[in-house]
């Protein structure tokens, strides 16, 4: 069986769909197709084709992740299947092969994804770099909070017209923590504003006077309750950002208090949401999963490594190992501090030797490699590197992504 690994054409992004709904045993509505038909039609593809047949896909947008100090660019990969008849054969490692290559033409130094299935994408250096708590709030009685909330009016805008007013509010936001994407006006309409009938109306309160900046705003829905059974509604946060923690409290305590619903539910908030600090009553506001959310990889170690800040000096030779893609193998000298880091190989003993998925799992600085140390998944040669490196690579605020595109 010959599998010729090529770009996906226009015409064939049809049966990309098809793939998709083979590969995640789904049948999606008309509006559903024709949003990911639109959303293929921006990102760049790499199909996997038996004669004429496409058996295999990934798709990558070009993102703009932030990182500690700064941007990066990075491909953010999506649509990764590959049909059940051809699994097995190495068709996603060779249609990676290309995204690298992709990748390194563009300049992408890190790749990005969520993931379906953990335990794949381990193999091919992604690690889990930034996590998220679901958490839910009995909205039963008003929210009890150890703060006093903003005292500034809240006020609902029209989603159509409200990236205007949010967008600088989310753009300083994400430079405040690493592993959130830049949006422009179509990113922001299609996947944070949708006009989505299927899922019911979307929401947006803002906090703040008219024409002032806003310090902080919600995304939501409602979900109405059941006349048969008499449960109430629910209230869905998307999106909550908040400039400090009144403004935080603000939002959640409106949110908490809509009438005909008892519960407010964030599929995704930061581990260190001050939420989760300021409820004065944590049976009321709980936390309901924990799992890993944006998976990392660092296509050009010393590129990222180089590129974003330091919170302190440090000097130590890593031992990298990456079995996928060889110039980010071997032995390298970091010196890194608030001036700046070099990265060059070197023959010197390593402190560290370290698989280049537990270097992307701490890049962010949401993971410290002492966790990774003590679990055996990183081995220290020489005594506190790790908890030297740990000190330079640590920030402000825990890293956060939530759009799971």
């Amino acid at each position: 069986m010959t599998i010729d690994i090529r770009a996906i054409p226009g015409a064939d992004v049809e049966q990309a769909l098809a793939l998709t709904e083979l590969a995640f045993h789904s049948k999606e509505s008309e509006d559903e197709r024709e949003r990911n038909h639109k959303v293929l039609a921006t990102c760049e593809r790499i199909g996997a084709y038996d004669g004429d047949t496409l058996v295999g896909m990934v798709a990558a947008h070009r993102f703009e992740v932030s990182v500690p100090g700064g941007d990066l660019p990075c491909a953010g990969l999506d649509f990764v299947v590959v049909a059940p008849t051809h699994r097995r054969r190495g068709v996603l490692s060779r249609m990676l092969d290309e995204q690298w290559r992709r990748c390194a033409a563009a300049g992408q130094v890190l790749s990005c994804l969520w993931s379906s299935e953990s335990a794949i994408y381990g193999r091919f250096g992604y690690g889990p770099a930034t996590e998220g708590y679901g958490v839910e709030i009995d909205s039963a009685r008003p929210l009890a909070l150890r703060i006093d909330p903003d005292p500034r009016p809240l006020r609902l805008l029209d989603p159509a017209r409200a990236a205007a007013v949010l967008g600088p509010t989310y753009a300083a936001q994400r430079s405040r923590r690493a592993g959130r994407i830049a949006r422009d006006d179509d990113w922001w309409s299609a996947h944070v504003l949708p006009d989505d009938e299927d899922e019911g109306p979307i929401r947006v309160v803002v906090l703040g006077e008219p024409g002032a900046a806003p310090g902080g705003y919600a995304v939501y829905r409602a979900e109405a309750g059941d006349d048969v059974t008499r449960a109430p509604g629910v209230i869905e946060v998307s999106e909550l950002e908040a400039d400090d923690a009144a403004a935080a409290a603000a939002l959640w305590a409106y949110l908490a208090s809509i009438d005909l619903t008892s519960k407010v539910v964030a599929w995704v908030r930061p581990p260190d949401d001050p939420l989760l600090s300021f409820a004065a009553d944590r049976d009321q506001v709980r936390v309901t999963r924990q799992f890993p959310a944006l998976w990392l990889r660092l296509v050009d170690v010393g590129a990222a490594l180089t590129a974003r800040s330091w919170a302190a000096p440090v000097d130590v030779v890593l031992d990298v190992r990456d079995g996928v893609l060889p110039a980010n193998h071997g032995r390298f000298h970091l010196t890194a501090g608030p001036d700046g880091a070099t990265y060059e190989a070197t023959e010197a003993p390593p402190d560290l030797t370290v698989d280049v998925r537990e270097l992307a799992t701490c890049y962010l600085g949401g993971t410290p490699l002492g966790r990774l140390v003590a679990a055996g998944l990183v081995t220290e040669r020489t005594p506190g590197a790790a908890d030297r490196l740990d000190a330079a690579l640590r920030t402000p605020l825990l890293p956060y992504a939530h759009e799971d595109y």
